[in-house]
């Protein structure tokens, strides 16, 4: 759950999960959405795949990120749990 957490608690990382929400992207289709070095890109999606917030497939020549929904179904019944 930490790791979660922390992959979260950055912006860009925040807008890489929104983007993987509408539609599954390569890393150089991510990129061209920042203004950041595609190392950077690849910084990022490596503590997103970490924490399980994303998962990654390759076809052809290029790599697929796809957002990781299960996780994020686990964080809200965790978060639920707080409630009661």
């Amino acid at each position: 759950m930490n790791s979660l957490f922390k992959a979260l608690n950055d912006e860009t990382r925040r807008q890489i999960v929104d983007l993987l929400k509408e539609r599954d992207m390569n890393a150089g289709e991510i990129a061209e959405e920042f203004n950041i070095s595609k190392p950077s890109i690849s910084h990022h999606l490596d503590i997103l795949k970490r924490a399980d917030l994303v998962t990654s497939e390759k076809k052809g020549q290029f790599i697929v990120y796809s957002l990781n929904t299960t996780i994020l179904e686990d964080l809200i019944a965790w978060i639920l749990t707080l409630k009661k």
